[in-house]
């Protein structure tokens, strides 16, 4: 039986170079976990050494899944499970075109994936020493933290809007209002 990192590369080959493969269709029988660990910078680990090769990491991140709260790495021969120190990818661009109700956000993850901020993939704040930390939905249950220039880009964009009948600060992108911070905190 091949162990480690070595079989997954082996079952992987066969979606390198394709389209997203269709992990949701995978349901291996043959479940083990591995050594390898997504810190919260983004950076990915395996044996405790950094993992250099970017095509290896976006080929990892692409057949990535998250069952409750674990993370597998699925093949159609097996699912490895692996950590994530706190979600497994980080928003490193962001792109605004309107204003307003009308304001669209496009945001790119470090794994080169492209999406919109809307109902599918909702921004939400949680409270990390009094300061809101930004995350995004990319895809599949799997979130992404905006890093810190992309924060700050949203910043600027906070408007008022009233939320659960309550004035909040927050940002506007497909006619979906993400609240950040109560108006009333602000001081």
């Amino acid at each position: 039986m091949n162990d480690g990192p070595f079989s997954l590369l082996n079952a992987l080959s066969t979606v390198k170079g394709k389209d997203k493969p269709p992990i949701h269709l995978w349901h291996p029988e043959q479940v083990k976990e591995i050594d390898m660990e997504i810190r919260a910078n983004g950076d990915w680990y395996h044996e405790g050494t950094i993992i250099r090769r970017q095509r290896l990491v976006h080929l990892f991140a692409s057949v990535l899944r998250k069952e409750g709260e674990r993370y597998y790495l699925v093949t159609p021969v097996e699912k490895c499970q692996i950590k994530v120190e706190d979600v497994p990818f980080q928003i490193v661009l962001m792109s605004v075109v309107g204003t307003d109700e009308d304001q669209v956000l496009s945001f790119t993850t470090n794994m080169a994936e492209e999406f919109c901020a809307d109902a599918d993939h909702p921004l939400r704040f949680v409270s990390l020493d009094d300061t809101p930390a930004p995350y995004v939905h990319v895809r599949d249950g799997l979130d992404g933290k905006l890093n810190r220039n992309v924060y700050y880009q949203l910043a600027e964009l906070l408007t008022e809007s009233i939320c659960a009948e309550e004035r909040w600060l927050g940002v506007w992108s497909s006619g979906v209002f993400f609240p950040v911070i109560r108006a009333s905190e602000v001081g």
